[in-house]
């Protein structure tokens, strides 16, 4: 056979691969383009999700890889691959069961999943994330099939790195991760909050072409106050009270050192999910010591403020102009407050005279300066606290304030009651209403209230999805401040540019750069986010405009900077179309042989 010029055939060259390596692989195979290049044969390639392309396996590679007879005889394209999985979905009673076809479908072909994903991403997004995927962490223990990322609790004090080293990929660049305390407005779901990172991190690449095997999401189990979950046979998480000692500390600080040390300093670490008493104290001793940010806080802060930017082309008003009403004092208030304070500034509005313009109200009331009923001291409301008489009620703050915006994020469900919007139309010809409180059953209003009691003339947003509303023969189409807007593109941007931190500033921008995004179509149809089918796009352009702020304020590792940051964006992006693993095979002239 060495004498032969002919080009080995299938058999001969299966062969050769097994005796390289029969086994299933680690990180390599997940990095690489091509089974072959580590030793993957047979149905070993079946079992790995980065490599599986099912039936869409062309007959030569089924031969060379040693599939041939593992798989039904049909070559299918993933075109139609993906038609029959869009048909199985649909055909499905629940969202619920369509998400865990969806993270099935995960578990077995990667590409295939980005490719639906990304192509039915208008259609999709309430699966993969709010409002299921809040159903789905409150079933996790029920659907659980497989890991999808890395579980590491209060009792791994001490050997975070070594767990770390357990994950198959190297080239980690991102990771999300929860303690579990505060899963959407569901509150404390412990370790079944998982369903968070892996939803957050399936958006990275179906909104911004982040690719998937630089992500990683992570839970950290330290128990959990939920006496349902304690009590359920099949909860997946430790069974015991949340650790609120000083080790819940020491694992934070461990687990973002450990991390450095094994993933490299710039590794971006997205906060998501912790509760109040934490969130804000943690993101204050980290975001300067690592690459951190909150998206609870600073992502949510980003997409609020530019549905308000957008709002203020049909109100014809400035910034300053108005009055800020918040439901709500905690995470996302303070963090939408601040950034609408550094809007505020680049107006020429002095940061005080900013802070006067918005108000807050808490389960205890308005926040005012010396509330008897306290709740103020020590927290991140304090600047918001202004010299007024107190008011008990949310009503009555609409009435005695006269605000121009009302924004809910304290997943208080039908707070903007039809007395309150009523009152909003009576003080604003375009009063601004966002009920941005996830799931949707946690919702301050609905669109169609919204639009029906403020006689059509709202601007609206929402956190969770709702369908178009006919108002007087007019079709109104609501529009969703999902975060998903936002976090992509910036995470993107700052792994690409390998930023050493995530400033307050690059929010600012992404919120300019979705505000810009938004077309006078969409305005007209009551939308103030432009349409998700155009996802991929606005988190490219967010990306292009936060890595040059990166390059401005001297953050990026990256250097120098590209001559065509399009390009070098886009660049790191990722395909969901397959690869061929048919090698690259010629022949030699017989005579030189």
């Amino acid at each position: 056979m060495g004498d032969s010029n002919d080009t080995p055939d299938a058999s001969t060259y299966r062969v050769k691969l097994s005796q390289r390596s029969n086994s299933l692989v680690g990180a390599a195979a997940m990095q690489g383009d091509n089974p072959m290049q580590h030793g993957l044969i047979g149905f070993n390639i079946l079992r790995r999700a980065h490599f599986n392309k099912g039936s869409a396996f062309s007959l030569q590679e089924r031969q060379m890889l040693g599939l041939h007879g593992l798989l039904p005889p049909r070559v299918l394209s993933q075109e139609t691959q993906a038609a029959r999985i869009m048909e199985g979905l649909r055909r499905r009673a629940t969202d619920l069961d369509r998400y865990t076809d969806l993270m099935d479908l995960l578990d077995r072909n990667e590409k295939l999943f980005y490719r639906v994903l990304c192509e039915h991403i208008k259609e999709l997004m309430p699966i993969v994330y709010t409002p299921t995927v809040g159903k789905a962490c409150q079933e996790y223990g029920h659907i659980f099939r497989r890991p999808k990322g890395l579980f590491i609790t209060i009792h791994d004090v001490g050997h975070v790195e070594s767990i770390l080293a357990n994950w198959p990929e190297r080239d980690i660049k991102a990771i999300c991760f929860t303690d579990g305390e505060r899963i959407l407005g569901l509150g404390d779901l412990g370790c079944d909050g998982m369903g968070i990172p892996v939803g957050k991190l399936a958006l990275y690449t179906a909104c911004a072409g982040i690719k998937p095997h630089n992500l990683l999401p992570v839970i950290l189990d330290v128990g959990t106050d939920n006496e349902t979950l304690l009590d359920d046979p099949y909860y997946i998480g430790l069974r015991q009270k949340r650790d609120r000692t000083e080790r819940y500390d020491q694992l934070i600080k461990e687990f973002i050192e450990s991390v450095k040390h094994c993933f490299g300093p710039t590794t971006l670490l997205q906060f998501e999910d912790f509760g109040n008493r934490n969130a804000f104290r943690l993101l204050e001793e980290y975001r300067n010591k690592c690459c951190t940010f909150n998206d609870d806080i600073q992502g949510t802060a980003s997409v609020a403020l530019a549905g308000i930017y957008a709002s203020l082309r049909l109100t014809k008003k400035k910034m300053a102009d108005n009055v800020f009403l918040f439901q709500g004092a905690g995470e996302a208030a303070i963090g939408i407050a601040m950034l609408i304070v550094a809007a505020m500034k680049e107006e020429g509005i002095a940061e005080q005279d900013a802070m006067s313009r918005i108000w807050l109200v808490d389960s205890r009331g308005l926040v005012v300066k010396n509330r008897a009923k306290g709740g103020i001291e020590g927290t991140h409301k304090v600047p918001f606290a202004h010299e007024h008489a107190y008011i008990e009620t949310l009503t009555e703050a609409v009435d005695l304030l006269k605000p121009t915006c009302i924004v809910g994020v304290a997943a208080v469900p039908r707070a903007f009651t039809q007395e309150i919007c009523e009152t909003m139309a009576k003080l604003n010809e375009r009063p601004i209403i966002f009920a941005l409180s996830n799931p949707t059953s946690k919702a301050e209003c609905t669109a169609e209230q919204a639009y029906t009691w403020t006689e059509g003339r709202c601007v609206f947003a929402s956190g969770s999805p709702f369908d178009d509303v006919t108002y007087q023969g007019k079709l109104l189409s609501p529009g969703q401040g999902n975060n998903c807007y936002i976090f992509p593109g910036v995470a993107l941007a700052v792994m690409a540019t390998a930023a050493r931190c995530v400033t307050d500033e690059c929010f600012l921008v992404a919120a300019q750069s979705l505000a810009g995004l938004v077309e006078e179509s969409d305005l007209e149809a009551g939308r103030v986010y432009p349409s998700f089918d155009k996802i991929r796009e606005v988190s490219t352009q967010i990306a292009i405009d936060v890595a040059r702020l990166c390059y401005r304020s001297n953050l990026s590792s990256i250097l120098p900077e590209p001559e065509d940051l399009s390009s070098f964006i886009r660049s790191h992006q990722y395909s969901t179309k397959y690869d061929s693993y048919v090698p690259d095979m010629y022949s030699w002239p017989a005579a030189n042989l």
